[in-house]
Order: C-alpha cells, then structure tokens, then sequence
C-alpha cells in the first residue's frame, strides 16, 4: 500500500485525507497534528469576544475520520524531516512515507518585533482565542473598579493592529459587546464611551478587497463606532501603550488592550525543508511550489495551504485563506490517485468563489467575481456560508442557533474570563 503521511489537520491536511480516505486499500493515510481536533480558524473571532465556545467551532479529528479504516491519526509534533530515508521525525518515534503532505500552516510575525507579542496577542489557535476573550473582559472589570478616569480610559481603550479580515472581524465585535451587550452589565462605567482604534499601515481596510467594498468596510466600522486609522505604522507596543507613525508626525494611545492582526509568518517546518531540499521560501517563510504542488524536484513531497507559496496563477501568489487550502487538499488527494494509477495531472488550478467579511450585525462586504455587493444580503450570505462549511453536522446546528440567539437577544452567551484571573 502506497503510505501517504499528512501534517497538520487543517483545512488542506483535512481535506486532502478525507479525499484520500475514499481510495479504501489502494493508499494508507497518516495524518499527524500536534492537536486532536480540527479548527475552524475564520470563526475564532467568534469565540475571541464571547459569541461562540470553542467545542462550537472544533472537531475531533478521530470523529471526523472514524469510516474510513485506512487513516491513523497521530497526535504530535514533527520536528524534523528527512528527504534522504524519506522519515518524518516527531516527538516520540518517526513515520516513513512514500508521499509527504506539508499542510502545517503559518503563525504570527511581529516584523523583527518578538516582544510586542506579550502585549499583543494574535488569532491563530484556540488558545489564542481564550487569551483575547480573557483580555476583552478582564478589561472592563478592570475599568470598572479604576480609580482614575485616565486608568479608567487607558482600560476601555482597545487597539486592533492590522485590518484585513481578521481586524476588521475583531473590531465590529469588539464593538457590538461594548455599545451592545455590555450597556447594561456594569454599574461605575458606561461602555459606550469605549474606545477601539484600529490602525492599518495601508490606505484602505481590507486592501485585498476591490476599493469601493473597503470604503464600505470602512464606513460600516466607523457607523459602529469604531476609529479607523490608515497609512498608521505601528512602533512600539508596551503594557500600557501603542505608538505609531502617521505623515511624519508620532502618536501615542494609552492602553491596557492590543490585538494584533497584522502580519504571518510560517511554520518552521519550511525552513527543514529548505535544508534539506534546497526549497525556496517567499519573504514570509512560505514554501514556493511546483505548479503540481510539489516541490521542485522532490515530486514525493506536495505543500499545500498557507504553508504554500503558489505562483503560477495571476501575478500575486494565492491568499492564506481556507477555499485555497481545501481545494489544494482535494488536488493533493487526487494527483497521488493519479500517480499510484499511472495517469498524469494537470497543473493545481484554484477557482475563486469570492471573498466575504463581516464588520458587524447586517454588515458585510461581499465580492463573488461577478458581484460585488455589502450590508445585509453580505452579511446574510457570510452566515450561511460559513455554517455549510463547518466540518460536523451538530457544529452546524449549534452554531445556527447560538447566532440565531445572539441575533435576537444582542447577549453572548461564552464571556467567561477564565485562565488565570488578574488580582
């Protein structure tokens, strides 16, 4: 049996087992990650600001493989590769395969700047997710037992770094819990003079979206009470402000509060394959692949997802977002049934269904190719969108009606502050 060995259980990895799974006795799957489930990361922001709970948006990747008897999982971490003996290495013991499936995704970057990451956490994992809510609202109990109405500010003050996606998803929430959930919930502050100031170094929100969607983006935010700050480049972070450059001229926001959603970096399995295979990695650390998603000259070993740097469709590689990495965790899945076959494969073609964010209640922007459009029917389409593409059945329908709940009542039913608790 050809053995087909997957790291990483997101999006690509998943996608491409699942895929391999139906192949039955012709292919045994390994599929290694260093946790046990499969995370929904564009949801995250959801469980970040207390809308969703973590088990909503994850699912145990055994359960979700449990028919297809070909598949091992592996829980644990690879820390090296070797191309010579065709090994993967991990924390206990090693796997050999005939064909290797990088799909180990990417982490924060700070630009050079490791130490702002105490100070400002980003959204990568749930665990990232936890430590934002608990910062979210560790920050209003704090302001409301502040002594001062500058503590008391520098607490209800809010900065988000970065205004792709992400940012823009954080900020609207952050918003909604402030000048919504929370009016009535505190008795010495009034959340409605909080502030959430989301800085982005480029002209417009959202810059991979066409320009008037990130206008709209941007109006939409500022309606919710959000300040927008472009052409803002952030300097320095410390436990009690951000600095940043606009036009010459140097600013200085006290602040207790910083989420970044700035910048990615990728996983240090890219840099073993460097080493090892001489791969050429972008700026951002990502693996610059074949048109087959190999890499060159290493046609045993395929690199998919955001680990990937693929540029031979258009003149800017394909984004990090979860369509591209499941439809190269299809083409993965498909070009190895080729090969075992003996048919060939035609280059990785990615076909772009659009692009969807969400800014806040009924608020959206929404670019489908042939349609651009924003407000309502964006954002009702992003809801649906995003429920269909939860892994499990029950994900969905608990999903629906926390929303549906949410929706009606404006409460969000996960703010807990749990870790540990400030004193």
């Amino acid at each position: 049996m050809h053995h087909v060995v997957i790291v990483g259980g997101g999006f690509g990895g998943l996608y491409a087992a699942k895929q391999l799974g139906r192949l039955g006795r012709s292919v045994r799957v390994t599929l290694i990650d260093k946790r046990n489930f499969h995370l929904f990361q564009p949801l995250l922001y959801q469980v970040a600001t207390g809308g969703l709970s973590p088990g909503d948006i994850a699912s145990p990747l055994r359960a979700v493989l449990r028919h297809y008897s070909n598949i091992s999982v592996i829980q644990s971490e690879v820390f090296d590769i070797r191309v010579s003996d065709k090994t993967v290495v991990l924390k206990e013991g090693e796997v050999t395969y005939d064909t290797l499936i990088l799909s180990a995704g990417v982490s924060h970057s700070y630009f050079g700047n490791e130490q702002w990451q105490k100070y400002a956490p980003g959204l990568k994992t749930v665990e990232d997710a936890l430590d934002i809510r608990h910062r979210v609202f560790q920050a209003f109990e704090k302001a409301e037992q502040a002594k001062s109405d500058s503590e008391r500010m520098a607490w209800m003050t809010f900065v988000l770094v970065g205004a792709g996606p992400t940012g823009v998803e954080l900020a609207g929430a952050v918003a909604e819990l402030a000048f919504a959930t929370l009016v009535k919930d505190f008795r010495n502050i009034d959340t409605k003079k909080t502030k959430i100031i989301l800085l982005e170094g480029a002209d417009r929100v959202l810059p991979p979206f066409a320009e008037g969607l990130s206008d709209k983006a941007q109006k939409s935010l500022e309606r919710l009470g959000v300040q927008v700050q472009t052409k803002a480049m952030v300097t320095d972070i410390q436990a009690d402000c951000v600095v940043y450059k606009k036009e010459d001229a140097e600013y200085t926001i006290a602040t207790h509060t910083v989420l970044w959603a700035a910048g990615m970096k990728a996983s240090p399995l890219s840099a073993v394959l460097k080493r090892e295979t001489g791969a050429e990695l972008d700026r951002q650390g990502r693996v610059v692949v074949a048109p087959d998603l190999s890499v060159p000259q290493y046609a045993d070993i395929l690199v998919i997802g955001d680990l990937a740097c693929y540029q031979h469709q258009g003149e800017r590689p394909l984004p990090g977002v979860a369509p591209v990495a499941m439809q190269m965790g299809r083409y993965a899945a498909c070009l190895i049934r080729n090969r075992i076959k003996g048919h060939k494969s035609k280059p990785f073609r990615y076909v772009d269904k659009g692009s969807l964010a969400v800014i806040g209640r009924n608020a959206a922007v929404a670019d489908l190719g042939f349609i651009k459009f924003s407000g309502f029917f964006a954002w009702f389409a992003w809801v649906f969108i995003h429920i269909a593409y939860l892994i499990e059945y029950d994900n969905r329908l608990l999903v629906l009606f926390q929303w549906a709940w949410n929706y009606v009542t404006r409460k969000r039913g996960a703010r807990l502050i749990t870790g540990k608790v400030d004193g």
